[in-house]
């Protein structure tokens, strides 16, 4: 199939809309469960990590900190102005970093190392400085592929910048959502260009190997005027390597911010439809490749290379080229995997940082994996990330009979084929060009969890 092809077929999109996950793991973390918790957790790291242990692994670092708050915003973040606050908690998570090495006993080769938020770029380039020596005293960096951090411009300078080069670090990725100043008014989040050109261009000269660039369509008082002349701008001016183009989900009944977004300002479905589909047309045109549900690539970048060659994968950063290591995660509310357990860590300071103090792993909630989910969890990641499943090789690999195994699954399969979203036949199904903007509506046939309940409310909406 040609990854240039992009087949927006709006009337499909329309029929479609449902509720799913995005699936940045299965099963999706609302599963986790309190029973899973520091003991569970910690026979899996004693499990996985002997003394023979050597495999490459991934570290998540959360740094929750922001000093505004973005009324759209859904993440784990604390508002804080208040420098020790940050000072406070980097004692503790260089503790954490201590515990982990206590229970793992030697310094670990990492493959990729990700700081999220909140807004990383809120540490001062003393505390980045800090965290990667913390990170260094623990791990081994000298061969990590990746090195990234999520940035605010609006409060990055050149200085943090060559900083972070001089650290190691070679991927950013930075929130931009809407370059309109009346929309940038009505979520908190005035954000002038010049600050968003002057990081991307100094990362630029300083030969970052990518750069990304979040967007938001469905925000209050976006049209698609307004919104052609952002996308215009991104991809004329800005020419990041990545671009995440995510739908608003308005859900103010779980993300207290948004209750401060008024309703009636937001974009009607037919109008985000709109704005979504032209910037899929002009992103297409510029040679962005579409990699899967809302991500671009250019073609030169290793997520459009890793979609073309099939090693495309799927974390909880979202699509990636690294999602098959063991991932430690950091932090409060961070998530991680090790073997077949996911495990969440407190999600408040006060927990985590009690749990610290009683010398414990800060681990909230997760979850075992049973052999039924990790087939699952692997027919999803090839549904999401290769847009097609063997069955074969699915019923080789697990030792099992596909047919009678996924009989119920297999039944609802003729209906996606007669959307258009899928062709299948005995031994594979394949998403079609079209079918890859609803690839969640082809995961979800596989979710055991959303069979049992119907309980899609949850999720967002997928378009």
């Amino acid at each position: 199939m040609n990854h240039q092809q992009i087949d927006f077929d709006r009337e499909l999109i329309e029929r479609c809309q449902t509720n799913a996950p995005r699936y940045t793991s299965y099963p999706t973390a609302d599963r986790f469960s309190l029973d899973f918790g520091i003991t569970e957790q910690l026979s899996q790291i004693k499990k996985i990590f002997t003394p023979e242990f050597d495999q490459a692994v991934s570290l998540y670092i959360h740094i929750p900190f922001c000093n505004t708050l973005c009324l759209y915003c859904g993440c784990n973040k604390i508002i804080t102005n208040n420098r020790n606050k940050i000072t406070e908690y980097l004692e503790y998570l260089a503790k954490e970093f201590a515990l982990y090495h206590q229970l793992i006993g030697k310094k670990l080769p990492v493959v990729q190392l990700h700081f999220g938020g909140g807004s990383p770029s809120w540490l001062s380039i003393d505390e980045v400085h800090q965290v990667m020596e913390l990170v260094r005293q623990y791990f081994d960096l000298n061969n990590a592929a990746e090195i990234a951090m999520e940035l605010d411009p609006r409060h990055v300078t050149d200085e943090f910048i060559e900083a972070l080069h001089n650290e190691g670090f070679n991927r950013v990725s930075l929130g931009v959502q809407d370059f309109d100043p009346d929309v940038q008014k009505a979520v908190n989040r005035i954000q002038p260009l010049a600050d968003t050109k002057r990081v991307l261009d100094k990362a630029a000269e300083l030969g970052f190997s990518s750069t990304s660039i979040d967007l938001i369509y469905g925000l209050p008082l976006q049209n698609l005027q307004s919104y052609a002349k952002t996308i215009d701008i991104v991809i004329n001016q800005l020419k990041p390597a990545r671009i995440a183009l995510f739908n608003y989900a308005h859900l103010p009944h779980v993300f207290m911010p948004q209750t401060r977004i008024n309703e009636a300002d937001l974009p009607s479905a037919t109008e985000k439809l709109n704005i979504l589909q032209m910037c899929v047309e002009r992103l297409a045109d510029a040679g962005y490749v579409f990699i899967g549900m809302d991500h671009f690539a250019r073609p030169e970048d290793e997520l459009a290379i890793a979609l073309n060659n099939g090693t495309l994968q799927r974390n909880f950063q979202g699509y990636s080229t690294f999602a098959d290591t063991h991932m430690l995660a950091f932090g409060v509310s961070s998530i991680g995997f090790v073997g077949n357990s996911y495990y969440q860590s407190a999600k408040d300071l006060d927990s985590y940082y009690n749990f610290i103090n009683n010398n414990q792993l800060p681990i909230l909630r997760g979850m075992m994996l049973d052999q039924d989910d990790i087939i699952r969890r692997d027919i999803i990641q090839q549904i999401m990330c290769q847009f097609k499943l063997d069955f074969n090789q699915v019923a080789s690999k697990y030792q099992l009979n596909f047919p009678e195994y996924f009989a119920t699954e297999l039944a609802d399969l003729p209906a996606l084929v007669e959307l258009g979203l899928i062709t299948l036949n005995a031994t594979n199904l394949e998403v079609s060009s079209k079918g890859r903007f609803l690839i969640r509506n082809v995961a979800v046939i596989f979710d055991k969890y959303l069979r049992q309940r119907q309980d899609s409310k949850r999720y967002s909406k997928v378009i």
